[in-house]
């Protein structure tokens, strides 16, 4: 009974001060794992190892976490054959073997110090479930989304059509659009009359977009790969910043991703320059041409490159005044070719960005993309819109495109050499000029103090 009574006692036992909250480490794991994407099966493994790989394609000789949260398997190893040709026999092997429930990568080997002994890197191949490595279908809400969207780029566009029409715009207009404490819009009625006639540079401004997109459906629809429905970003600068299209698809390989991600830019770019030329030698040609529209000068000082052809079409009597007379054609195209120019710089999910990382890798898009950040967050390119564009990126677009199934095989030397003349033709397209060329070239009116 004594003994009893001391035992009573005594305080009851207590756990160790860690424990609780280890097990709460504990629980959060699983709860992450029942609800993270779903992991590839170890039995599937065993049997993908024992029936696929061996001495005649790839021996495995270590396993680690692929995919983004680890869900997949990385297959590590030596390769016994043309990286292209045992890609292909695994991938129909892989079919045979389990059906349409996996996706198979063939990737760099991460990590490796050496390359292959028969040239080039060295090679692994990751496994993801269909249900993870592809995209899920366009819904209701995106579809109304974009829908939307494209409504606000019409106003958009027609807007700066609008805006075009500066000089004959009734003054409290006027006041709304250059002075950058108004805020109060004018009376709409006051605008009824100008909607009309704004109406061809919108239709301009419009069908580079929508060229643009159709070029990436035309480079796509071959390849069969499946795209977004664009997403259109309203500007009232450009009338548009271009449109935001996902892959819907995983794309075969780095080839097929340079082709659709240049595809869109080039066609966009051949629209836009056919009106600047137009619009340009229309504007030589007053009395021949309709209606014109007065710019100031200084509008030309803000692409190197189009500035430049400016000045040689118009010469430098026009130039170098106050304001130029030209026509609106100049404008859509102007417009269209500096929109154009954003969406190739190699940052992120641009087209650019996919296009750099398809041909020259990961690394060196991560490089060009800090350059870029750099050079729009000093103003360097872009002018006025490099800040809006430059936040518009990281908010919407900063993360590089995911792999496509052969991430290895290379793009070929012409691919490679599009990529470089089409980043250097956006760096002249958006780089200002400079106050002394502008002077010496006569491209508007500069006054040094």
């Amino acid at each position: 009974n004594v003994s009893l009574t001391l035992l009573s006692l005594q305080p009851p036992p207590t756990s160790p001060v860690g424990t609780p909250y280890n097990n709460f480490q504990v629980d959060s794991f699983k709860l992450m794992e029942l609800l993270g994407p779903e992991k590839v099966d170890p039995a599937d493994v065993k049997l993908i190892k024992e029936k696929i790989f061996g001495y005649t394609t790839f021996w495995v000789t270590k396993e680690e976490p692929f995919g983004d949260l680890g869900e997949g398997i990385l297959f590590l190893g030596n390769l016994r054959g043309k990286r292209e040709e045992v890609f292909e026999k695994l991938q129909k092997q892989l079919a045979d073997l389990v059906g349409d429930k996996y996706n198979l990568f063939m990737v760099e080997e991460p990590n490796s110090e050496d390359l292959d002994p028969r040239g080039g890197p060295r090679v692994s191949f990751g496994m993801l479930r269909k249900e993870v490595s592809e995209p899920g279908p366009t819904t209701l809400w995106q579809y109304v989304i974009a829908l939307l969207l494209f409504l606000l780029t019409i106003g958009s566009s027609v807007e700066l059509g609008i805006a075009s029409q500066i000089n004959r715009l009734p003054p409290e207009v006027v006041k709304y659009f250059t002075d950058p404490d108004a805020v109060e819009p004018p009376d709409m009625q006051l605008l009824a009359p100008f909607v009309e006639s704004a109406l061809p540079l919108a239709y301009g401004v419009l069908g580079v977009q929508l060229f643009h997109e159709i070029g990436h459906f035309m480079a796509a629809f071959p390849k069969n790969v499946k795209l977004s429905i664009p997403y259109f970003i309203p500007n009232t600068t450009l009338g548009s910043f271009g449109a935001i299209t996902q892959f819907k698809s995983i794309l075969p390989d780095r080839k097929t991703q340079v082709d659709i991600s240049l595809a869109g830019p080039f066609a966009g770019a051949a629209l836009s320059s056919s009106m600047f030329a137009v619009g340009l030698l229309l504007s030589s040609f007053p009395n021949v041409a309709g209606d014109f529209v007065q710019v100031p000068s200084t509008l030309f000082q803000g692409s190197l490159l189009l500035g430049l052809i400016s000045r040689a079409t118009l010469g430098y009597t026009a130039m170098h005044a106050a304001s130029v007379s030209i026509h609106p054609l100049v404008i859509a195209g102007w417009c269209g070719l500096t929109s154009t120019a954003f969406n190739l710089l190699p940052v992120g999910c641009l087209d650019g960005g996919r296009a750099m990382q398809a041909a020259f890798g990961k690394n060196a898009l991560v490089a060009f993309g800090l350059t870029t950040y750099a050079l729009l967050g000093l103003g360097m390119i872009g002018g006025p819109l490099s800040l809006p564009w430059g936040l518009y990126v990281l908010i919407c677009q900063r993360t590089p495109e995911k792999p496509c199934l052969n991430d290895v095989t290379e793009v070929g030397s012409w691919r490679k050499s599009l990529v470089v003349g089409a980043i250097f033709l956006v760096v002249m397209t958006l780089l200002p000029v400079w106050d002394e060329l502008a002077e010496e070239l006569g491209i508007g009116l500069v006054t040094t103090f």
